[in-house]
């Protein structure tokens, strides 16, 4: 089984993705990562860097976010909600319940992603 690496953070953006993105390769991607580790359930490494989301985002240049600063904070809080490290690997579906549990389902989600740009789709889609 391929083992992906993950942003902590876009285990929020999977959660609500709506097939919405910066970009029709972007959101491509998005759709097929997804879908892949629905069906898989492979095992991720979370990382604080560019990921399999990343690879089609037009703001990662060279493997660093343009918004990297911010990205890392989203990144330490969705670890520190969850107890989860850098280079922490667990199976997809685990790490899903973690946000869910830890995160969505405590209201915690506005807390590390607020200022987002794509705060108002998360925020109309569930909360």
């Amino acid at each position: 089984m391929q083992e992906y690496s993950l942003r902590p953070h876009h285990g929020l953006c999977i959660a609500f993705f709506v097939g919405k993105g910066y970009s029709p390769d972007f959101t491509e991607n998005m759709t097929a990562v997804i879908s892949h580790l629905e069906l898989e359930n492979p095992m991720i490494t979370l990382v604080n860097g560019s990921d399999i989301i990343c690879r089609n985002c037009p703001h990662c240049h060279n493997g660093i976010c343009s918004s990297n600063e911010k990205v890392l904070e989203y990144d330490k809080a969705v670890s520190a909600f969850c107890d989860l490290h850098t280079d922490d690997i667990i199976y997809w579906k685990d790490f899903r319940k973690l946000i869910y549990e830890k995160i969505i389902n405590t209201g915690h989600r506005r807390t590390i992603c607020g200022n987002c740009q794509w705060d108002s789709l998360c925020s109309f889609n569930a909360e």
